[in-house]
């Protein structure tokens, strides 16, 4: 795993945050270091796949990165189910897919490009994930993009969400941004590292508080809605279509 020092040296003027083929590169060092449990979540996304996919359907993973999610699920979903990664980095879908084959994995996937701002299809799908995704759609575009889930989802299918949020009481938030700040630390990441991807992610990154995302969830039809994983300002939650 390549190291993460994408803002390791000082940039004079910080630019807006893009998955490019230097960020592809030392993506899963990055996320391993910078999201709390990350390993536990993706543990436990395959959990919540295996009880909720169904026969003859799809899973999706929207956002698929370099296809970290979609590696640990092949070791728990029943090979006969596909999956569809979907990526707007062409960068990180070719890293995906060079991951998928030095894993050997046989199953089949189909990675697509595609920008989930725009309109979406999705068809038999069974389980739908956002790891990390949704707070990097632009948010006029997340209640849209939510509904064409809902839409594309049959009937008992799930929707898995991990997502960075805001606190419900914003005088909470100064505090769950100082213990992430020093996770980050302890993490071997040095404070202009910290500072100088805040400041690329500003205008890109844009959290909502967890009530915020539920509203958005059931705004889109989805009437069933339950956080099972909540670390400080990470969350992870999943609803169902009935």
């Amino acid at each position: 795993m390549i190291k993460d020092e994408v803002f390791k040296d000082a940039i004079n003027k910080v630019t807006d945050f893009k998955f490019t083929n230097k960020v592809a590169g030392v993506f899963d060092d990055m996320v391993n270091r910078s999201v709390p449990f990350y390993e536990e979540m993706q543990r436990m996304i395959g959990e919540l796949t295996i009880d909720h996919y169904q026969d003859n359907s799809y899973v999706y993973d929207l956002g698929c990165s370099t296809g970290t999610t979609m590696i640990y699920m092949n070791e728990s979903v029943p090979q006969h189910m596909p999956f569809i990664g979907i990526d707007d980095s062409q960068a990180m879908l070719d890293k995906c897919r060079e991951k998928l084959d030095a894993a050997g994995i046989t199953r089949e996937i189909m990675l697509e490009i595609a920008d989930l701002n725009e309109n979406i299809s999705l068809k038999h799908a069974s389980v739908v994930i956002l790891c990390l995704t949704l707070q990097f759609i632009r948010p006029l575009n997340r209640e849209k993009l939510l509904k064409q889930i809902f839409d594309g989802l049959l009937p008992g299918g799930a929707l898995v969400i991990i997502e960075k949020i805001l606190a419900e009481d914003s005088a909470f938030n100064r505090d769950f941004i100082k213990y992430y700040y020093d996770m980050k630390r302890r993490n071997n990441y040095s404070d202009i590292e910290i500072s100088q991807k805040r400041e690329a992610l500003e205008n890109v990154l844009i959290p909502y508080k967890l009530s915020e995302n539920i509203s958005l969830i059931r705004n889109a039809g989805f009437t069933h809605c339950e956080v099972f994983f909540k670390w400080y300002n990470f969350s992870g939650f999943i609803a169902k279509k009935y």
